[in-house]
């Protein structure tokens, strides 16, 4: 069974103490770190800690969550974000893209789905709840025109396969079964795109194809 490396970074000793508790009873979690400042995390990451998934407060005393993310995006460390936040707002969730989170939720959420959101994160690299993508529609130009493939930088069939199948959120191990392909060269398509695209994630992959209308809103696995 896969097992998940997870930090928890929050200003409340309570809640970290009490979160970790809670995600520890899960088998295939496994918190690895926790802190109440986020320069700790910075240190920690940049010693060569192994994360496979952030939870992350925006409000914090000595170093913001926003500062956080900031240097995260700058180092390009490789671990997934996920933002719990207490000033959650559905306008806020293309900025969150933006700066590389996996996941936006308010800190209102049940524990028992919080653990769902992290697992699927960190199989697929993206949630999204049914209220974020309506609040994208917004922030999405409507006027976004198709891909254009013809430039050597530009997205091969196969590469907009592989966003299709990311889309729905299968892994690079499943999305290899079904184009016959190794897990492999799924993920070096995927890090290709990731630098084609100009994005740091999978979540910035989903937001690029609903742009270049690739995928459509309602096709998009939702929870």
């Amino acid at each position: 069974m896969e097992k998940f490396r997870i930090a928890i970074v929050d200003d409340d000793y309570l809640i970290v103490s009490l979160l970790k508790s809670f995600l520890e009873q899960d088998l295939q979690l496994d918190v690895v770190f926790e802190t109440t400042d986020g320069y700790q995390l910075l240190q920690h990451l940049e010693a060569g800690a192994e994360i496979d998934v952030l939870l992350l407060d925006l409000k914090m005393k000595t170093i913001d969550g926003l500062e956080v993310l900031r240097h995260i995006k700058v180092k390009n460390f490789d671990l997934k974000i996920i933002v719990i936040s207490s000033h959650y707002q559905d306008n806020s969730v293309g900025f969150m893209v933006k700066e590389g989170v996996s996941a936006f939720i308010p800190k209102g959420m049940s524990p028992f789905d919080l653990v769902n959101v992290i697992k699927q994160v960190a199989v697929t690299g993206f949630y999204f709840k049914p209220d974020q993508v309506e609040a994208l529609r917004d922030q999405i130009s409507s006027r976004s025109p198709k891909p254009i493939l013809e430039s050597d930088e530009s997205i091969s069939d196969r590469e907009i396969e592989i966003i299709r199948q990311l889309c729905q959120q299968r892994t690079a191990k499943e999305i290899g079964e079904t184009l016959f392909i190794s897990q492999k060269t799924v993920e070096g398509h995927k890090s290709r795109l990731f630098a084609k695209i100009g994005v740091k994630n999978v979540t910035g992959l989903v937001v690029y194809a609903l742009q270049k209308n690739i995928v459509k809103l309602e096709e998009l696995p939702l929870q």
